[in-house]
C-alpha cells in the first residue's frame, strides 16, 4: 500500500478548540465546540470521555460508506488542547494531513469563515499547543471570525465573553455554515473547500 493511499484511507480528526464547562458553554471562544458537537450529531455519533486521551470524542462516517470522523474536544482547557490532539491522532494512527482543528478567529471579522493549513498561530494558543504537540504546523484550520473586541476591551476577556444579542441571531446558520465548510474539506479537499468559501 502506497503512502498515499494510506492516508487517503485513514480517519479524519476533527478537533474542536474550547474550553470545558457550563460556565464557558457560550463564549466566543468555545465556537469550535459548537461545530464539533453539530458534527456529531450529523454523523450519529455521541460524545463520550476516551480512555486514552483527555477529550471527549464522537465517532461516526460522512454518509453512508463515507469519511470516518474522529471528533474531539479537549477537557483540558483551551492551552493544552495540544496534548489530547496528539494523543488521539497517535491512537487512530491519523496522518497530519487529516488533522482538523475548528477555532475562533479575532483577525477575521463576525460572521466570516476561512480555512488554511500551516502558517503562525495569530496568538491563538490553542493552536500553538496543537503545533507543539504535533511538531508541526501543516495541519487544516477552519478559522470561524469573531471579530475585534470593541473599544479597548482585552482580547482575552472578549473571547471568554458570550456572543452579543445580535450576534447570537446568527450563530446557529454560522456554526452549521462551519460543519459545511468542515465536510467539504473532507470530501473534496481544502483547495476546492477555499474555493466555494471564501469570499461568501
Amino acid at each position: 500500500m502506497s503512502d498515499q493511499v494510506a492516508i487517503d484511507d485513514a480517519p479524519w480528526l476533527i478537533v474542536g478548540l474550547g474550553n470545558p464547562g457550563k460556565e464557558y458553554a457560550g463564549n466566543r471562544h468555545n465556537v469550535g465546540f459548537m461545530v464539533a458537537e453539530l458534527l456529531a450529531r450529523r454523523v450519529s455519533g455521541k460524545f463520550g470521555r476516551h480512555r486514552r486521551a483527555v477529550a471527549d470524542v464522537a465517532e461516526g462516517r460522512l454518509g453512508i460508506g463515507g469519511p470516518r470522523l474522529v471528533l474531539a474536544k479537549p477537557l483540558t482547557y483551551m492551552n493544552l488542547s495540544g496534548g489530547p490532539t496528539a494523543a488521539l491522532a497517535q491512537f487512530y494512527k491519523i496522518p497530519v494531513e487529516h488533522v482538523i482543528a475548528v477555532h475562533d478567529e479575532l483577525d477575521i471579522p463576525f460572521g466570516e469563515l476561512r480555512a488554511k493549513r500551516g502558517g503562525g498561530e495569530g496568538g491563538h494558543n490553542g493552536l500553538r499547543s496543537i503545533s507543539k504537540s504535533l511538531a508541526t504546523k501543516e495541519y487544516a484550520r477552519v478559522r470561524f471570525g469573531v471579530g475585534r473586541p470593541p473599544g479597548r476591551q482585552d482580547p482575552a476577556d472578549y473571547v471568554l465573553s458570550d456572543f452579543s444579542g445580535a450576534e447570537r441571531k446568527e450563530l446557529e446558520f454560522l456554526v452549521d455554515r462551519a460543519a459545511d465548510f468542515t465536510e467539504m474539506i473532507v470530501e473534496k479537499g481544502l483547495e476546492p473547500a477555499q474555493n466555494y468559501y471564501h469570499g461568501r
